[in-house]
């Protein structure tokens, strides 16, 4: 029996060991993103702590407090699940924690993709350091990719551990963070598999439309949280129905017989006047506030992925609105009810 045991084990140790070699990079990878974020929950605090600290400002410590607002306001007014987010405090001391890489092919709005494990497969991944993100993109360039690396401000775990408030968060204005806390929470209520598209866009439109609701409850129309707010979502919309725009025409570019029959130098030289006429053209916007002003978007280096991101977050939205009106009247709360129900999430 205990030699019939003994060669169980052995079987069962080798057949790990096998796994183990032929997932080296996923399990490598999860390894690295687990590590990160057990530093980060490690080392955060509680609200009530920081609140206490020295070291905040007291117009910091009052998006601290408003945060809770808002959490309590997801919570009880648009049927967010109830959970311990947002109820610790991290300081970053000015340092990005997390990038994410993506990639598409060099004439194809089509998101490279990455599996991880049950959790399924995501258009993004990401890292808590940045020379693997760094060797990542090098990686995908080198195979002809499009790809891109971004600094991230915030991200959901979906309930697996207790997301942390972020020092960069408070940077934010008032109506900017409500609708971040928003979005974010809404992941960890609703997360279908294999869906980024329809995860970031619902998480967009219920940050949108229940920042709005909860600034008005909490400081009304004529407030300036209200105003600034709309002024920011009007310039927010105009920067995202352009570049959707541009986005449904490049790919129609890409589709075209008479582009795909040019020679490869060609193509590159014609794809990068359609990126260069898009750049330009976006300064003539008329914005009502500094966030797309000429030295921020003199820094715009789009690819691929830069059009790929607005479909991943934004092309939804006039969707998910009719839903909203026609089925719930515009109800919120009743609405996102109804998608829980309808979808399974992780």
């Amino acid at each position: 029996m205990k030699k019939k045991l003994k060669k169980i084990g052995l079987l069962f140790s080798f057949t790990l060991l096998l796994l183990l070699i032929w997932n080296y990079q996923l399990v490598s990878y999860g390894i690295g993103q687990g590590w990160g974020q057990a530093k980060i929950l490690w080392n955060a605090q509680s609200v009530e702590e920081a609140l206490k600290s020295n070291t905040l400002t007291d117009s910091l410590k009052k998006k601290l407090m408003l945060i809770q607002e808002v959490k309590q306001f997801a919570e009880d007014s648009l049927g967010i699940n109830k959970s311990k987010n947002y109820t610790t405090f991290y300081d970053q001391k000015g340092k990005t924690l997390l990038w994410i890489v993506t990639a598409c092919p060099p004439y194809q709005l089509k998101a490279h993709e990455w599996t991880f494990g049950f959790l399924g497969k995501f258009s993004y991944k990401g890292h808590f350091n940045f020379k693997n993100a760094q060797k990542d993109s090098i990686e995908l360039a080198q195979k002809g990719y499009d790809a891109d690396i971004s600094e991230v401000s915030a991200w959901s775990t979906l309930g697996w551990f207790k997301d942390p408030i972020l020092s960069s968060m408070l940077k934010r204005s008032e109506g900017d963070l409500t609708n971040l806390i928003i979005h974010e929470l809404t992941h960890g209520t609703l997360y279908v598999k294999n869906d980024v598209d329809f995860n970031e866009n619902l998480a967009s439109f219920i940050g949108d439309k229940g920042a709005l609701l909860f600034l008005e409850k909490k400081f009304g129309k004529n407030s300036h949280y209200y105003q600034n707010y709309l002024d920011e979502n009007h310039d927010d919309s105009l920067f995202y129905e352009y570049i959707l725009r541009k986005t449904t025409l490049l790919n129609q570019l890409y589709e075209d017989e008479k582009f795909k029959m040019k020679k490869e130098s060609e193509k590159k030289i014609v794809k990068q006047n359609f990126i260069s006429k898009t750049l330009q053209e976006l300064s003539s916007l008329p914005f009502r506030k500094r966030k797309y002003d000429a030295k921020k978007l003199a820094k715009f280096k789009p690819n691929n992925t830069f059009f790929m991101g607005y479909l991943r977050y934004r092309a939804k939205q006039n969707n998910f609105e009719e839903e909203l009106q026609e089925n719930f009247g515009g109800n919120l709360k009743k609405y996102l009810h109804y998608l829980k129900q309808k979808y399974p999430s992780l």
